[in-house]
């Protein structure tokens, strides 16, 4: 590929990146569900979002531009006297792209992907898990009081160079959600 090429994809990615209305804060990600339970063999957490992918964000998907989320969720005990002491710590990422061939979109996780006819049905994988085993019951103190901060996002480190120059500024390119639950004994 040439030089010239290479100036005008990332000419044309920058204008993905650029282009397209704002979203209001707060109308793209929705938690639908978030639960942490702590069950006889393990903290469990299990979340459901309704994520709403911004034009310009679809529109770079539907161009051939993978997007990546990410989930995290860690455990902590608080202390008076020094930091929280983590107890557990989880972390879950996918990898969301589109085939314009079969016009299949494809998440994949790991080592393992599933294939979609639709944005919604593999949104909803992205955005949902149930049963996500944060730590065992052994090392939880049943009289303790704990907190999980939960996180998931739109990991836009991920994206190619060029579309990255412009991403950080762009709200539309901010998909994320951060909350901490309180479990009691």
């Amino acid at each position: 590929m040439g030089r010239r090429a290479l100036v005008r994809c990332a000419l044309a990615l920058l204008a993905l990146v650029l282009g397209g209305a704002p979203a209001a804060a707060g109308d793209a990600v929705e938690v639908a569900l978030l639960r942490v339970d702590r069950g006889a063999a393990a903290v469990t957490v299990d979340f459901a979002l309704n994520v709403t992918l911004p034009p310009p964000v679809e529109d770079a998907l539907r161009r051939g531009v993978p997007l990546h989320f990410r989930a995290d969720a860690a455990l902590y005990r608080p202390r008076w006297y020094w930091r929280d002491e983590r107890i557990g710590r989880v972390s879950r990422q996918w990898r969301l792209s589109y085939q314009p061939l079969t016009e299949n979109f494809r998440v994949t996780t790991g080592g393992l992907h599933q294939t979609f006819a639709s944005l919604d049905e593999a949104m909803a994988t992205v955005t949902r898990l149930s049963q996500w085993r944060l730590a065992d019951a052994a090392d939880v103190d049943p009289e303790a009081r704990l907190y999980v901060e939960f996180a998931w996002r739109l990991d836009t480190s991920q994206l190619p160079r060029p579309m990255q120059i412009g991403v950080g500024n762009a709200p539309e390119w901010t998909l994320e959600v951060e909350r901490t639950l309180q479990l009691r004994p």
